[in-house]
């Protein structure tokens, strides 16, 4: 196990080295850079030009002028000695921005993750044992509903519900007073009050997909021999399906564990925008679409870099759970 983790870690440098490269090359690929959308920007917005000496100027202070692999070159330097540039659309350093968002959309994240397996394990397992029951059937509707609904129209849907029939505006995670406001208990409670939302909204289409397969997993795992002979033992229904059962059809989660690491960073980037949350995805949407090099790229890299990490805790969990699954 020792040599297998080895070995992957050795592997994520090239990985990690590639995607790089290909994000670099897919965020500049689009014709100009960000001087261009910036004074095309100016041109639409105030009617206003920009004198040629201040686009170069802009360009040369940025290094905008550089050839692209000298550019790529320069970024991935800065990476390696952990520096995450300049955002040129938000004008703060990289690090800044995302210390100020990051906090939040963890938070939501996590809750969302959260509040998914509290809610699909035990649905999954229900409909697998009462399967063809009433309740199967309503959960499996449920479980379509989910998947067939994408969570920024459910976010519209709660927003038009809540401001025409109650009144009250549910985007955001504060309230008014508390949006420029300093931390305190007082704007930690608010932002609980707001924060079952974007919890609910997010976590939908994880809990119908994660219902969908755990019933499919436990009812395949249900119908094997081990599971009838463990019955004519007189084992109980509760410890054979936990012991046994469970244990296996519980994979395919585990397996996609790892893969929360930059969701629970990412947070859902349009439910975001759509509910005006403060998190990361609306910044790396913003950066994509301004073709914001340090931003977006130094994102990328982060997001990656937690994927290929969550990978390989997912393979490690996969070992330690099912005594089958053996790397060599």
């Amino acid at each position: 196990m020792l040599i297998y983790i080895l070995r992957r870690i050795v592997y994520m440098v090239p990985t990690l080295l590639l995607i790089s490269v290909v994000a670099f090359i897919i965020i500049e690929l689009p014709p100009g850079d960000y001087v261009t959308t910036y004074v095309q920007q100016l041109r639409s917005q105030q009617g206003s030009e920009i004198s040629q000496e201040r686009i170069r100027s802009i360009r040369e202070r940025y290094g905008l002028n550089l050839p692209l692999h000298r550019r790529y070159l320069r970024w991935i330097w800065q990476l390696l000695h952990g520096d995450f540039g300049y955002s040129l659309v938000y004008e703060e350093p990289v690090r800044k921005l995302l210390a100020e968002r990051l906090p939040l959309t963890v938070i939501i994240s996590t809750s969302s993750i959260i509040f998914t397996w509290l809610l699909a394990i035990p649905i999954g397992i229900y409909s697998a044992v009462r399967q063809y029951t009433v309740g199967d059937y309503f959960w499996t509707i449920v479980g379509f509903l989910g998947l067939s609904i994408p969570n920024f129209f459910l976010a519209l849907l709660l927003m038009f519900v809540g401001y025409k029939y109650f009144g009250v505006n549910v985007g955001g995670l504060f309230s008014k007073q508390y949006l420029d406001a300093a931390w305190s208990w007082a704007k930690f409670v608010d932002m609980l009050k707001h924060l079952w939302i974007p919890t609910i909204v997010i976590g939908t289409a994880g809990t119908a997909s994660m219902i969908r397969v755990l019933r499919a997993t436990m009812l395949d795992e249900l119908g094997k021999d081990y599971v009838r002979t463990g019955r004519a033992k007189g084992l109980s229904e509760f410890w054979l399906f936990l012991k046994y059962p469970l244990r296996v059809a519980i994979n395919p989660l585990i397996s996609t564990a790892g893969w929360l690491l930059p969701q629970i960073v990412s947070g859902a980037v349009i439910t975001s925008v759509v509910l005006s949350l403060p998190t990361t995805g609306p910044l790396l949407l913003s950066a994509l679409m301004n073709q914001d090099m340090q931003l977006a790229g130094s994102f990328i890299m982060m997001l990656s870099t937690l994927t290929v990490v969550g990978t390989l805790i997912s393979d490690v969990l996969l070992a330690w759970v099912d005594p089958r699954i053996r790397y060599d």
